[in-house]
């Protein structure tokens, strides 16, 4: 995949959210968001413990210098608080459907849940992949069951191309063709 080179979120504003870097002032509600069983119940299955949160929350960050793309803090507007987060990531899953293309993923925390969210930060995450991202696609992986998921994944122009379980679990693979 060929891309330009970003080593840092750009800051992209939507009606209701800013998409920005992550910052140290994250960190508590970070965590707080990662330790809710109902936002890790399709992403890991158990909520995680606050360094494995803020580890995540720290990786997220390295993939802008080293893929040029990457996960952007999903604040709201008007308080500038975390409200999710998600982007595009390499995270070298081992499934041969996502080798050498961007993957989408988002996670909001569960009192934002409903609102199109989550519909609305991915439409300009993806704005921003089909305008300086060389590939031809995206994918992603949704947990079986995950019906809100697949519901912004639909309204994101992603279709059901298959699935693997080689995360030791059944996931389904997603696939969105440049400008989806």
């Amino acid at each position: 995949m060929s891309i330009r080179a970003f080593t840092a979120p750009p800051v992209i504003e939507t009606d209701r959210l800013r998409l920005r870097p992550g910052r140290l002032s994250d960190k508590d509600v970070h965590i707080a968001m990662w330790a809710d069983a109902r936002v890790t119940r399709f992403i890991g299955g158990e909520p995680r413990a606050p360094d494995v949160s803020w580890g995540k929350f720290l990786s997220s960050a390295g993939l802008w210098p080293v893929m040029g793309f990457g996960y952007w803090v999903f604040a709201d507007k008007a308080s500038d608080k975390l409200v999710g987060m998600g982007g595009l990531s390499y995270f070298g899953r081992g499934i041969a459907e996502l080798e050498g293309l961007p993957e989408a993923g988002w996670a909001f925390d569960a009192d934002h849940w409903g609102a199109g969210y989550a519909t609305e930060a991915m439409r300009a995450a993806l704005g921003w992949a089909d305008a300086h991202l060389d590939a031809q696609e995206v994918r992603c992986i949704i947990d079986p069951g995950h019906e809100a998921s697949e519901r912004v994944s639909a309204k994101l122009g992603f279709c059901r191309i298959g699935e693997s379980d080689a995360l030791g679990h059944v996931v389904a693979i997603y696939g969105r063709p440049r400008g989806g």
